[in-house]
């Protein structure tokens, strides 16, 4: 709220009415995203249990009061200036909302201090100084995620000499089974060849004998 009164004070094309801006939706982002992360924890407490139903609708009933207020204040940024005190009131007048843990906030917070000049450059700095932590932890995660590919890269390379060390065994094995292939064919052939010269000397024999019992009948006859 101190930065959307604030924003009034510039012109619409100066740059503290730009810097300003950026800031408001820095911490509108911000707000969504805790929101957000007590609507998650109310599931999960909600699903397991460990609260009763009556404190869960209550605890519901607390969120959606804080939805309703990013409503008001998107409203705020994007509206006329004109509607800005009377928005204010409401939304500081309202019921302060208690949180998944207990606690409670109060949009009344400082109020006394909405009259005080604001120091822009301190919010741009604040502001710098938390997109600098983002982006260290951005580079935090791509480091790491760099070491996994790297790790990745190294296992792939140990598969890779695996399945070609693998594949020359099987190209040697199939080397040898093509000649031993070729060496039963040969001894096949061989026997083949054997068989048939047993029997043709078989063939030989018998008929030497019938020629031997023809030439001794022969001579019995005479």
């Amino acid at each position: 709220m101190e930065q959307l009164t604030a924003r009034n004070k510039y012109p619409k094309v100066s740059q503290g009415y730009a810097n300003i801006c950026a800031g408001i939706k820095f911490y509108m982002k911000q707000y969504r995203s805790e929101v957000q992360q007590l609507k998650n924890k109310l599931d999960i407490a909600s699903q397991s249990k460990t609260i009763t139903i009556e404190e869960a609708e209550r605890r519901t009933r607390q969120i959606e009061i804080l939805q309703s207020k990013d409503i008001q204040l998107q409203k705020l940024y994007d509206g006329h200036p004109s509607n800005l005190a009377t928005s204010r009131a409401n939304l500081l007048t309202s019921r302060a909302p208690i949180f998944a843990d207990g606690g409670t906030t109060s949009w009344a917070a400082d109020d006394d201090d909405d009259d005080k000049p604001i120091d822009v450059q301190v919010s741009v700095t604040d502001l710098k100084a938390k997109q600098d932590e983002i982006l260290q932890e951005q580079d935090r995660g791509l480091e790491e995620l760099r070491k996994v590919i790297i790790q990745q890269k190294a296992i792939s390379q140990a598969v890779n000499n695996e399945v070609v060390y693998q594949n020359e065994i099987i190209d040697n094995l199939a080397d040898h089974m093509d000649h031993t292939d070729e060496s039963l064919i040969k001894k096949t052939r061989g026997i083949k060849t054997l068989n048939l010269k047993h029997r043709t000397c078989g063939y030989w024999v018998v008929i030497i004998l019938l020629f031997i019992c023809i030439i001794t009948v022969s001579l019995i006859d005479i």
